[in-house]
């Protein structure tokens, strides 16, 4: 016999864990972003204190171009690596509406026969 209770229960915990999961999530991200921050900061530090220790304009120029180089396949890598963490959140935050969805469609089918 269905009973409301234990639906309510069911669904109750599955809210909480996914919740749980999200917050997990969003911290994954926010120490991913932090970290990478903290690197981005360090590395723009170091290049200005050998820029400044520079003697000539050529080598000022190839200083700055490797850094640019660096800091952008820097910044690419960290949003492939902040995307995968989103993606990986959107399908935890999904995953309650998985099951019902499809076991509530085949009902549907069964019925329509």
């Amino acid at each position: 016999m269905f009973s409301f209770d234990d639906a309510g229960k069911q669904t109750m915990d599955a809210m909480l864990k996914n919740y749980a999961d999200m917050a997990k999530s969003f911290q994954q991200i926010a120490a991913q972003t932090s970290d990478y921050s903290r690197k981005s900061f360090s590395d723009m530090a170091t290049f200005f204190e050998t820029l400044a220790t520079t003697r000539s304009v050529e080598s000022a120029v190839e200083l700055q171009a490797t850094y640019v180089k660096t800091a952008c396949d820097d910044f690419i890598a960290q949003a492939a690596r902040v995307g995968d963490l989103y993606a990986d959140l959107a399908k935890s935050a999904y995953q309650p509406f998985e099951a019902p969805v499809p076991a509530k469609a085949a009902g549907r089918n069964a019925n329509a026969h």
